[in-house]
């Protein structure tokens, strides 16, 4: 059998031909990274124009059949923990270690119906195979749901399980959200669906900066620090702000407009979020 090789700029869903799981090597986790996508199919409440979905739709994710979920990483696990995983997937001795199982996929993982329960089997399995507490439990979200009492209970699970939310804020202008994430987003409604997450759980925001239509011009970085500096206003605890930029192309239609802004002008931004008094990392 030939080795498929695992890359920073591969996230196959279908990488190890499940439904459910899947593995990647996490630019931002710096290692194994287990994906666990709820939303099968290709459904998200949002559209982003850099997201790498193919066959993008508007809408929740579906049913989720948690015996298949169970079976499926349980298996997977003992094939990475106790098998040959790494070396069928051709993964370099320094990066044989899960870093983190990741609640992220083709969509909004928090659209789930029984989005509680999903996160309290796999935080049993995944405790149980000895990975928790060592590797992270963190749900990557584009935060709009945080006011339904079932993703407030799958948050406290994750806190419980040393896990993180990583918040989705790509813009500080409600004009350009609507240009980048498709969406008709409030500064009042992010506000509060981010002190929503952070009280529950452990949150960093991510940011993914892209040139599109002229933005992260001077005036898009200044209403961007503006929001930092109201999240500091409103006392809205915020572990880090993340700062990556484009590695995969994009399935949108937007995707021949769209450029990677270069590390010198994440840093430069970085250094004006760290004057505000946030922590900050970059992967580009």
């Amino acid at each position: 059998m030939t080795p498929k090789q695992l890359s920073t700029a591969n996230h196959d869903r279908d990488a190890a031909g499940l439904r459910y799981v899947y593995p990647v090597m996490s630019r931002r986790s710096g290692g194994l990274s287990i994906g666990i996508n709820f939303n099968t199919n290709n459904a998200c409440n949002w559209r982003c124009i850099y997201c790498q979905v193919p066959g993008l739709t508007r809408g929740a994710a579906p049913a989720l059949d948690l015996h298949v979920l169970e079976h499926e990483l349980r298996g997977f696990l003992d094939q990475v923990l106790n098998g040959e995983f790494y070396e069928n997937f051709g993964v370099a001795e320094a990066h044989r270690v899960i870093k983190d199982i990741a609640l992220s996929g083709n969509g909004e993982p928090t659209s789930l119906k029984n989005f509680a329960a999903a996160v309290r089997l796999i935080a049993d399995i995944a405790s149980a195979a000895g990975v928790f507490p060592l590797a992270k439990f963190i749900l990557i979200t584009n935060g709009s749901l945080m006011q339904r009492p079932e993703v407030q209970q799958g948050l406290a699970t994750l806190a419980r399980h040393r896990g993180e939310v990583w918040f989705k804020v790509d813009s500080g202008s409600v004009a350009v959200r609507q240009l980048i994430n498709g969406v008709t987003l409030s500064q009042e409604k992010l506000l509060a669906n981010l002190d929503i997450a952070s009280s529950l759980c452990p949150t960093r925001l991510q940011t993914c900066m892209v040139h599109y239509r002229n933005t992260w011009s001077d005036e898009e970085k200044s209403d961007y620090l503006a929001l930092l500096a109201q999240i500091r206003q409103n006392a809205i605890d915020v572990r880090q702000v993340m700062l990556y930029s484009l590695a995969r192309v994009s399935w949108q239609p937007e995707a021949p407009e769209l450029q990677a802004v270069s590390r010198e002008d994440m840093v430069e931004l970085a250094a004006d979020i760290e004057a505000l008094g946030f922590d900050v990392s970059i992967n580009d």
